[in-house]
């Protein structure tokens, strides 16, 4: 629409017929350049008479539209009153205009008396009383059809008119509930969102979204109102909230119909006026939130669709939504930032149990405030009830409810404050609730199963599931964080939400579907374990187990590296299985998974896992009845023991396990039996015994055509051969054990070789032997993960890098080596080494040594512990 003022030097006109008490009301232009075409100056702001109603002229501007705005005039609702104006005692006085308006007008039936009647704005036809031309005088404006009410002469007006009423001050909303009153830590997430209210004011956003995602009871709604009150300024329009209760354990969710007519409600609109159909009010909860500032607070909503029709479309408004399910469509469709919670650290969580029950009542009883946090695991719920129930009873001992809390066959029975908001389980139950009925099934097993979290191909033995379809129903429990994977194909699940799940598998799974579940999930350990057994080292001393369970998939592991990923990953969870089928009293699979995870053991140095396997491997065997199984057994055992300086125990052991494989006739366990005796007399200092184990062993091994055990034999009668002195004797034991061990391909078998030959330079003063044979042992070791002969190796070079008188080189192998004894707490080892790395730094400093000076020990150093054991 284009518009031509009326001419400039007129004065604003007021209508004849106003009836008494009526007022002028200020019309302004809407930020419009209106265009004056007269050559004049712009004419000042119009006043025109109100009447009781007053609907506005909005023309709707086409190709010839002014640069912005709209032609805005009040009319009245006079509906008997003359339409004819005249101008005030201004510059010309007695001027008369009369209007003539031809084309269509646009507007509500009745609002101004006229619907659909053809008006137009043409020019008129005006002299002042001198009869002098004024401007714009060749315009005539006259009616030429009835109206009911005052019509208002603009200038020229082209296009259509169309009739708007007023708008009155837009209601400012106030609907945040109060912010929680004890509120602590979660730094990173407040920061986050700020962030994305800041990032989306850079860039212009038009709505910015964060989508709060976490388990039942994880602090979604408190972080978001605390925010919210944070920032109360940065919404000037007011804050919008709802409650859409996606996850509650009593009454339905709300319908976005419910949402949007209490969002519009909140806006001012009458109930009487919404629309009744869904979409119109949507639209309309749209057009009224467009380009102001409000903060949208959707809180608990079940999925995406759940708050799709509650996003404003263009809008400079920020939207909150919390949910226990991850919504993804809400990320990729609508531009939402996710945010999922964890748990609180454990300082946080201690601060926010002090803002409950002060900081004196919390340092009174340290202890029972480390089984509160210990208990509730970080989760904010669960530490709320906890001080609901301790504020209840200000006088009560905080040990008290401790005690009842570290029960966890009654926990989450006493995680109930007496109302459905402080309910830990009425929490988790709206989620269990929602979930499909094999994924239900599946959370119960999982909350079933041992250790600390499960790969997917356990989980998927476990329900007796394909890996792809165990895939998709983890997927849905994590989706309502129920589980959550923390690294790739594996998944854990919070303490407290096991007890839950583990509620549920009892409560709707039979004894027997659980049982059967349980026993598939131990032999995948088993059975997988056993692979990588035999990819580290196929020819040791093995125990096949039987064939799995239907259901059961246990993996393939074809070589070293893959074997070492899996166990590393796994051993957690293989020593709870075993502990599980230790109370289950399956004895064959208690047994056969301590041989199974012993060259793992030993290669990581983990000793005392080694211990308590075979501790319950020989107990096991001794249920079953079987003397076969039990020599192996004793051996297990005894090996550790002589190595954790329980030497009594092992030496009986071991005569035990003699005994049992002489009386059966059983050469090869004789054999083994003989080899461990030389290791346990070695470990005592005792090398000449040990040597006579070690060669009565070789002998056997000889006599069995084994070749891989001859090769070992090799290896240890020369380590304790050069321990005695004997070195050209070590040293042709050690060219067959070496040439043995390369012809199988036994790379750990090679590597110990080799480390013999270090020793045997070591002690004959050969330092440069020493490095080279040293260095090649150390490349294997490492290749092959076998951290537990890497220390001793380590130890081994340190000592002839000192001898060479370069003791950088020194410290930095020593250093790597105590890293390796402490983390697999061999303390002797560390202890002797630690004193050894302290006279070497103390030289450095005092100078006490020339660095080009290279001599041998004064008396042959300690040989480093366990290096022939295979």
């Amino acid at each position: 629409m284009s518009v031509e003022r009326c001419p400039a030097h007129w004065e604003p006109l007021r209508g004849d017929a106003l009836a008494a008490g009526e007022t002028a009301r200020e019309v302004r232009p809407a930020g419009a350049e209106w265009v004056n075409n007269t050559g004049g100056p712009n004419l000042p702001d119009f006043r025109f008479a109100a009447g009781r109603t007053t609907p506005k002229w909005r023309g709707s501007h086409g190709t010839d539209a002014l640069p912005a705005g709209f032609l805005q005039v009040d009319a009245l609702a006079r509906p008997s009153a003359e339409p004819i104006f005249t101008r005030g005692s201004g510059a010309v006085p007695g001027s008369r205009h009369r209007f003539r308006l031809r084309g269509t007008l646009d507007g509500p039936e009745g609002r101004v008396g006229v619907s659909g009647r053809k008006v137009a704005a043409v020019t008129t036809e005006e002299q002042n009383s001198q009869g002098r031309e004024l401007p714009g005088a060749d315009v005539r404006n006259e009616v030429s059809a009835p109206v009911g009410g005052h019509v208002v002469q603009a200038g020229v007006v082209h296009g259509g008119v169309h009739l708007h009423p007023g708008r009155e001050r837009p209601v400012v909303p106030h609907q945040l509930p109060a912010a929680p009153r004890v509120f602590t830590g979660r730094a990173g997430e407040l920061a986050a969102l700020t962030a994305a209210l800041d990032d989306a004011a850079d860039t212009g956003a038009t709505v910015t979204i964060s989508a709060l995602g976490g388990a039942g009871g994880i602090g979604k709604t408190w972080l978001a109102l605390h925010w919210a009150h944070r920032h109360l300024d940065r919404f000037p329009d007011g804050q919008l909230f709802v409650d859409l209760r996606g996850f509650t354990p009593v009454g339905e969710p709300v319908t976005a119909t419910e949402a949007v007519r209490g969002f519009l409600g909140a806006l001012g609109v009458d109930p009487a006026g919404m629309p009744t159909d869904l979409d119109a009010q949507v639209g309309l909860y749209r057009s009224l939130v467009a380009g102001r500032r409000l903060l949208i607070v959707l809180d608990n909503a079940r999925d995406t669709s759940h708050v799709a029709p509650l996003l404003p479309g263009n809008s400079a408004s920020t939207v909150l939504v919390t949910s226990r399910r991850q919504l993804a469509g809400l990320v990729t469709t609508h531009g939402a930032r996710p945010l999922d919670l964890d748990v609180l650290p454990e300082a946080e969580a201690r601060q926010l149990l002090a803002g409950h029950l002060g900081d004196a009542r919390v340092a009174a009883e340290p202890a029972a405030v480390d089984a509160f946090l210990e208990c509730c695991g970080g989760l904010p719920l669960a530490l709320s009830i906890v001080a609901a129930r301790a504020t209840a009873h200000p006088g009560f001992p905080l040990r008290l409810l401790a005690e009842e809390l570290r029960d966890h066959t009654t926990r989450l029975d006493e995680l109930d404050a007496g109302e459905i908001p402080l309910n830990l389980r009425a929490a988790f139950s709206s989620s269990y609730a929602a979930l499909t009925a094999e994924a239900a099934v599946l959370l119960g097993l999982v909350g079933l199963a041992p250790g600390p979290d499960i790969g997917l191909p356990a989980a998927a033995s476990l329900a007796g599931l394909s890996v792809p379809r165990a895939r998709a129903l983890l997927r849905e429990l994590e989706t309502a964080h129920l589980v959550a994977q923390p690294s790739p194909g594996r998944y854990r699940m919070h303490d407290l939400i096991r007890l839950y799940a583990s509620e549920q598998a009892h409560a709707h799974q039979a004894a027997d579907s659980r049982d059967e579940a349980l026993r598939r999930l131990v032999d995948f350990y088993l059975h997988t374990a056993y692979a990588g057994d035999q990819a580290l080292d196929p020819h040791r001393e093995s125990v096949a187990p039987a064939p799995p369970r239907p259901g059961c998939r246990p993996l393939p592991l074809p070589d070293e590296t893959r074997a070492l990923e899996w166990l590393d990953a796994e051993h957690p969870c293989l020593m709870a299985a075993q502990r599980l089928a230790v109370e289950r009293r399956w004895h064959r699979a208690v047994w056969q998974l301590a041989p199974t995870l012993h060259t793992y053991h030993w290669r990581r140095g983990l000793l005392a896992d080694q211990a308590a396997v075979a501790g319950d491997g020989l107990a096991a065997a001794r249920h079953l009845g079987d003397e076969a199984a039990q020599a192996p057994a004793h051996r297990l055992l005894a090996e550790v023991c002589a190595l954790m300086g329980r030497h009594a125990e092992a030496l009986e052991r071991l005569h035990q396990a003699l005994a049992l494989a002489e009386r059966t006739d059983d050469v090869p366990s004789q054999a083994h039996t003989h080899r461990v005796l030389a290791w346990a007399w070695g470990q005592q200092g005792e090398a000449r015994s040990a040597l006579d184990h070690a060669t009565r062993s070789l002998a056997l091994f000889q006599a069995l055509e084994d070749q891989e055990w001859e090769a070992r034999g090799f290896n240890q009668s020369a380590w304790y051969s050069a321990q005695l002195g004997h070195f050209e004797q070590a040293r042709a034991y050690c060219e067959k054990g070496l040439l043995l061990h390369r012809g199988h391909g036994n790379r750990n078998g090679e590597a110990l070789s080799l480390g013999v030959y270090a020793y045997l330079g070591l002690c004959t003063g050969r330092y440069a032997d020493v490095l080279e044979h040293g260095r090649q042992a150390l490349g294997l070791l490492r290749d092959i993960g076998n951290t537990y002969h890497e220390a001793v190796l380590l130890h081994g070079l340190g000592q002839a890098y000192a001898a060479l008188g370069r003791p950088g080189e020194a410290r930095e192998a020593w250093e790597q080596a105590l890293e390796l004894y402490r983390s697999q707490h061999r303390s002797g080892e560390a202890k002797r080494l630690q004193l050894q790395l302290s006279e070497l730094i103390e030289r450095e400093r005092e100078g006490e040594r020339d660095p080009g000076e290279a001599r041998p020990p004064d008396t042959p150093p300690p040989p480093p512990d366990g290096l022939p054991r295979e």
